[in-house]
C-alpha cells in the first residue's frame, strides 16, 4: 500500500510519525493524542518495547514513579490500569509487560509492528533541493516483516528508535579491534541473563573479560560474581581504559538514585572479593586466538592472559542511515543535536547536571524532524527515561502550536553526587587524581544511563 503524495489531505491533517514503540516513542504518541493530533507509531519488532525485552532480566535503577509518563498514565486510566508501587524497581520485563504493552494496546491501530523505517525524506525533494522544501510533507519508506515495502506520508517525524541495535565495538578508537569480527562467536555486546541455562553454561567455570566502565559493566560484573559464588573457576577480568579512583564505581551512597549507587557498590565488591580482577589503562587494539581461547592485546602491546568469553559493554551509537535525505544538525563528536550537545558532552561536563531540555535544543535545520530519547544523546551515556518524557512533552506542544508549553520546563532530574567522565576519561591517571574536565564544582553531579540500557536501551 502506498500513500499518495499529492491530492491528499492538508499537511496539518496528516499523522505525526513516531519511529519506535519503546518508552519514549509511546510517550510521544500519548502526548500527541492528548493534544488531539493523530500519531502513527512504527515498530520494527513484534511487540511494544522490543529492545527493552532484550534486557528483561535487568532491574532498572529508577523506580516505577520515574519510568512512567504522565500523559501515558492518563491514557491508560480508563482501562483500569494502575501504576505499580512507585517506590519499587521494575525489571526490563516488568516495564515492558506492565506498562509499555498496555500503553501500546490502548493506542490500538496507531501502533504497527513488524514495520521497519528504511528512509525519511521530504516528498519529492532530496536533501539538495531548497525550493518549496518546508511546505512538503515527509515521505517515510518502510519495510514490513514479510518483505513488502510501503510509503507513509506524515506531517512530522519523531525518531525514538534508540541506539540498542548499534552497540559500539571493543576497539578503543571506536572501530572494531583487529580480529574482533572474526571472534564474534565468543563476544557478546549485551549483559547476559544467567538464569538462562544455555547462557549460564557459557560463562560458568570460565574466565570472561568485561570491557567497559558504565552501569552495564557494573551489572555484568555483579552477575558474574554471583555465578562465581556457585560455580568454581568462574572469574571476570574487568578491562578499563583508565585507572581506578574515587569515581570509578559511580555515586555510591551519595547517588540520588539509590539503586544506581548500589549497583556500583556491587561491582566494587566483585573486585574486592576476588571474583573479578581489574586491568587498568588498557585500550584494546587486537583480538588474537590461543587455541579455543581469546587474547586481548592493547595499543601498547600488552597481552592479557587468555579468556574464554568477552562481554563488550562500551556503549551504543545512533543509526542515522535512514535519515540521510533530511537535513540534521548534529554535533561532530557526539552525533547529538547541535544545541543539545554542549549540555551532555562528557568531554566538558564531568560533574554538571544535564538540564531538562525540549524542542529548542532538539531542533534541526529540517523543520519537523526530531531525534528523541537515547537517540537524541548520540554517543553520550547520560540518558534517563524522565528526560525523554520531557523531550516529547515539549516537542508535541510545539507541533500543536502551544509554544509557551513547549518552552516550559516541567522536570527536575536527580544528581549522582560524584564526578565521572570528562575529557580525561580515558587517561589512566585521571581517575586516580580525581581530576575532571570542564565544569566541576563543589557539589558535582553527573547523570548516567540506566542499567536497563545495557548500557543502555531505553534508559531508566
Amino acid at each position: 500500500m502506498t500513500a499518495p503524495i499529492t491530492e491528499g489531505p492538508a499537511t496539518d491533517q496528516l499523522p505525526v510519525l513516531v519511529v519506535g514503540a519503546g518508552p519514549v516513542g509511546l510517550a510521544a504518541a500519548a502526548h500527541l493524542v492528548e493534544r488531539g493530533i493523530e500519531p502513527l507509531v512504527l515498530e520494527a519488532g513484534p511487540s511494544a518495547g522490543t529492545a527493552v525485552r532484550d534486557w528483561a532480566h535487568v532491574r532498572l535503577f529508577s523506580p516505577w514513579s520515574e519510568v512512567t509518563d504522565p500523559a501515558a498514565e492518563k491514557l491508560l486510566a480508563p482501562t483500569g490500569w494502575v501504576r505499580p508501587d512507585g517506590a519499587t524497581y521494575p525489571t526490563g520485563g516488568d516495564w515492558a509487560e506492565q506498562y509499555l504493552q498496555p500503553l501500546a494496546d490502548v493506542l490500538g491501530d496507531r501502533v504497527r509492528y513488524g514495520t521497519r523505517v528504511t528512509g525519511v525524506a521530504r516528498a519529492g525533494r532530496d536533501r539538495l533541493v531548497d525550493s518549496g522544501r518546508d511546505e512538503q510533507p515527509f515521505t517515510v519508506h518502510v519495510q514490513r516483516a514479510d518483505g513488502g515495502e510501503e510509503r507513509v506520508i506524515a506531517r512530522a517525524v519523531i525518531d525514538a528508535s534508540g541506539t540498542w541495535s548499534t552497540p559500539s565495538p571493543m576497539g578503543a578508537n571506536g572501530l572494531p579491534a583487529l580480529g574482533e569480527k572474526a571472534a564474534a562467536e565468543r563476544i557478546s555486546y549485551r549483559v547476559p541473563d544467567l538464569r538462562d541455562p544455555a547462557l549460564r553454561a557459557r560463562y560458568a567455570g570460565r574466565r570472561t573479560a568485561v570491557v567497559g566502565s558504565g552501569a552495564s559493566a557494573f551489572t555484568a560484573l555483579a552477575y558474574l560474581a554471583d555465578l562465581a559464588k556457585e560455580e568454581d573457576g568462574t572469574h571476570a577480568v574487568w578491562i578499563l581504559r583508565r585507572g581506578i579512583g574515587a569515581g570509578t564505581y559511580g555515586g555510591g551512597e551519595a547517588d540520588q538514585l539509590p539503586a544506581r549507587g548500589a549497583l556500583g557498590l556491587r561491582a566494587k565488591a566483585a573486585v574486592e572479593d576476588g571474583h573479578a580482577s581489574a586491568v587498568t589503562g588498557f585500550r584494546t587494539q587486537t583480538v588474537e586466538h590461543d587455541g579455543d581461547r581469546l587474547v586481548l592485546v592493547s595499543e601498547d602491546g600488552r597481552g592479557l592472559d587468555p579468556v574464554d568469553e568477552v562481554i563488550a559493554l562500551t556503549g551504543f551509537r545512533p543509526d542515522l542511515s535512514f535519515l540521510s535525505e533530511v537535513r540534521l544538525g548534529l554535533d561532530e563528536r557526539l552525533q547529538a543535536p547541535t544545541a543539545l550537545a554542549p549540555l551532555i558532552d562528557p568531554n566538558v561536563h564531568s560533574c554538571g547536571t544535564v538540564y531538562p531540555h525540549g524542542v529548542t535544543e532538539l531542533a534541526h535545520p529540517e523543520q519537523g524532524v526530531y531525534l528523541v530519547g537515547m537517540k537524541s544523546y548520540g554517543r553520550a551515556p547520560t540518558f534517563l527515561a524522565m528526560t525523554g518524557y520531557e523531550q516529547v512533552r515539549s516537542i508535541t506542544a510545539a507541533i500543536a502550536g502551544d509554544h509557551e508549553a513547549a518552552q516550559r520546563v516541567e522536570l527536575t532530574l536527580p544528581e549522582t553526587g560524584v564526578c565521572g567522565g570528562a575529557g580525561l576519561f580515558d587517561e589512566p591517571d585521571a581517575a586516580q587524581s580525581g581530576e575532571g574536565g570542564g565544569c566541576c564544582g563543589a557539589a558535582p553531579a553527573t547523570l548516567e544511563i540506566g542499567i536497563g540500557a545495557p548500557t543502555t536501551s531505553g534508559g531508566c
